[in-house]
């Protein structure tokens, strides 16, 4: 019976994470279900009549027509953005004389808000799908490249020096040294450039489109389309609640190693 208690004890605490995870949501659906139940403001319909519609809204054709055309370029411009981010990242946080030349530059252009930038990008790249992807990289980019940088300069100069000193292949120190050791703040800044890439998604389907959520969403609200609008906003949430979960997965298994090594410090 006392081998039991290990594993009783594991799924009380599964379950608690669990209701602590739902806790919040649950009670903000039913404040807004309560609060809008006898609503008769048209902008402000019950939140019933807008469930009521979202299967319909969005679970027939717009599915294939808006949603994934989305995400298709989320996903694009997310991958360009973390191969650049990672890539110059890494140049410049190994070379100090880099690092010290382009850091005026690259703070004059973070600086710059995103949105701001999809005119000059409609005169270069028009008003196809390339401008909506090179959008939502001018966004991403910068979190995945400055936690980059500050990953690899914050590697240990010791494990550098064993390196050198074992000879390693300059390809092997930069897969297995640099990029493992930086990876918890690659990590980090993916995670970031993943909750502004959404955002810039939906900017980008404002502009001179003609499918996308956002593209939707703002036809709806020129229609007045309220319950269907109010649809649009709340797939929104459930796309970023779904990507944030797959990314928590992903990030799980591939910082395994750095998980398990914090925690052995911390019984240590």
């Amino acid at each position: 019976m006392a081998s039991l208690d290990p594993q009783g004890g594991g799924v009380v605490s599964a379950a608690r994470r669990i209701l602590l995870l739902l806790a919040v949501p649950v009670l903000l659906v039913a404040a807004w279900w309560t609060a809008t139940a006898d609503s008769t403001n048209f902008f402000w319909p019950p939140l019933s009549q807008i469930a009521g519609t979202f299967g319909e809204t969005w679970f027939t054709g717009r599915f294939a027509d808006d949603v994934l055309p989305s995400l298709a370029r989320l996903l694009a411009g997310y991958l360009v953005a973390v191969a650049l981010g990672v890539g110059l990242g890494t140049a410049i946080g190994s070379s100090p004389a880099l690092r010290g030349l382009l850091e005026p530059v690259l703070e004059f252009f973070r600086a710059i808000p995103p949105p701001v930038l999809v005119p000059i990008l409609m005169l270069f790249a028009g008003i196809g799908n390339g401008m909506k992807v090179l959008v939502i990289v001018s966004g991403c980019v910068w979190p995945v490249l400055l936690n980059t940088v500050e990953g690899v300069r914050a590697l240990d100069e010791v494990l550098r020096d064993t390196a050198r000193s074992y000879r390693m292949r300059r390809r092997s120190r930069l897969i297995h040294l640099v990029l493992r050791g930086a990876s918890p703040q690659i990590a980090a800044g993916a995670r970031q450039a993943l909750s502004i890439g959404i955002i810039l998604m939906v900017i980008s389907e404002m502009f001179a489109a003609s499918n996308g959520v956002g593209f939707t969403i703002i036809q709806f609200q020129r229609s007045f389309a309220i319950p269907q609008m109010w649809t649009g906003i709340i797939l929104l949430g459930l796309i970023g609640i779904a990507l944030s979960m797959i990314f928590r997965w992903a990030e799980a298994r591939l910082l395994r190693w750095y998980t398990g090594l914090r925690m052995s410090q911390r019984e240590g």
